[in-house]
């Protein structure tokens, strides 16, 4: 076990079947850190399961006893998961992938989606908590992922969190896109208003990327449509300040500085989140292929066009360009494409038994999230049964990071009242 200010850590590592169909064929390793306050060690506690957001997201490596895991560890023991395929599970990136061919690479892509992750959570119930029931908390994509583990396991829940990921159950890719686009354009137009001088500044800048060749930390070419990803961050509390800060600093002379393009290169590198950029396979449905949605539909979005005026970043929406222009991507491009036109998806969601759910859902809604649609989200709430909401406007997509304490601490007040 190992001594943390106020926590006790203490690491599991179990072998789990990559294909949970094909037991006997091949493993692969999962981690997780089981966390404990200091004072609670030795006591019996009910278990919350923590499941990440992303895809492709490792779970936190906490620094120190804070926000959501300090309200959480004062009742339960904590299991802080790296979904497969992040982190220390089994990590995904260019280099573990790069001698696959792209059909076997698509291929073994597909036993990553929520469906493995919660075969894997299940095998770790019956590992450490002796096949007890155990609490989840969903934290955005970990909301997809709960919505899975209902359809798949409901026996092994007692309750469930969520915060800002209950996703649209029959939502296609171009359903999720269609949605999200307007969302986008919206934060772009607050930033915008929030810094007018950065009209000109980033219109400057992308003018010069086209014009120049600009090269990142890694030989990777700058692009304008590379620096428009940039965006992503303007669903969190802190992104228009992020973004404004970056491009005060964008310049040095007449050339964009090294503080710049290292940062960029940082955030739009995806080097330990390959899963993230290619994350339409999420909303595969089955005969139904994402088709790169997000590349189709931008067309009919116009002001989101490389020329336009003011330039509008993109978010997390993701192009098959990125497969092309982006070192930690390359590897991927083919099974990219393959993914893209696969129809024969196996359902993530079992509707019959979601409609009948008894397993207590108490989940936080952002009414203003960018990533997951708030709309989409209370249809959900109304067909899945046993769901109780919270829609809320005073917090933006990473409310638990930032305000944990109150928005968990909350989820669980919700939980008590239905006792």
């Amino acid at each position: 076990m190992i001594a943390h200010p106020g926590l006790r850590f203490t690491d599991h590592t179990v072998t789990v079947p990559l294909d949970h169909r094909k037991p006997g064929v091949a493993g692969i390793e999962i981690f997780a850190r089981e966390v404990v306050a200091a004072d609670r060690v030795g006591d019996d506690l009910p278990w919350l399961l923590y499941l990440q957001g992303g895809p492709g997201g490792k779970s936190p490596r906490p620094l120190r006893s804070d926000s959501w895991l300090a309200r959480a560890t004062r009742t339960h023991r904590v299991l802080l998961l790296d979904q497969r395929g992040t982190g220390r599970s089994t990590p995904i990136t260019a280099r573990t992938v790069r001698d696959m061919p792209a059909d076997r690479l698509a291929a073994f892509l597909t036993l990553f989606r929520a469906d493995s992750i919660v075969a894997d959570a299940e095998m770790l119930r019956e590992r450490l908590a002796g096949g007890s029931k155990w609490d989840t908390l969903g934290q955005s994509y970990g909301g997809f992922v709960t919505m899975t583990y209902l359809s798949m396991a409901p026996q092994g829940l007692r309750n469930c969190y969520v915060t800002g990921g209950l996703p649209g159950l029959t939502a296609t890719a171009d359903d999720v896109y269609a949605r999200t686009y307007p969302r986008v354009a919206a934060k772009n137009a607050e930033f915008y208003r929030a810094f007018p001088e950065d009209v000109a500044g980033v219109r400057a800048v992308a003018d010069h990327l086209d014009a120049a060749d600009v090269r990142l930390p890694d030989g990777d070419r700058l692009t304008a449509r590379r620096m428009r990803l940039l965006g992503n961050v303007f669903g969190m509390s802190y992104g228009y300040a992020q973004m404004h800060w970056l491009f005060e600093e964008a310049w040095h002379g007449s050339w964009l500085s090294d503080t710049f393009l290292h940062e960029v290169m940082r955030l739009t590198g995806f080097v330990d989140t390959p899963l993230f950029a290619l994350q339409e396979y999420c909303y595969g449905r089955q005969g139904v292929a994402s088709g790169w949605a997000a590349s189709r539909l931008i067309t009919k979005y116009p002001e989101f066009a490389e020329k336009a005026d003011p330039l509008l970043f993109t978010g997390e929406m993701m192009y098959p360009w990125m497969f092309s222009e982006i070192a930690s991507l390359r590897p991927f491009a083919g099974a990219a494409d393959l993914l893209a036109a696969t129809e024969d998806w196996p359902d993530l969601f079992d509707l019959d038994r979601l409609a009948g759910n008894s397993v207590p859902v108490l989940a936080a809604v952002y009414a203003d999230d960018m990533y997951v649609d708030a709309e989409l989200s209370l249809a959900t709430a109304s067909f899945v049964g046993n769901v109780r909401t919270w829609v809320t406007n005073e917090y933006e997509h990473d409310g638990l990071r930032t305000a944990g304490d109150a928005v968990l601490g909350h989820l669980i007040e919700m939980a008590a009242g239905l006792r």
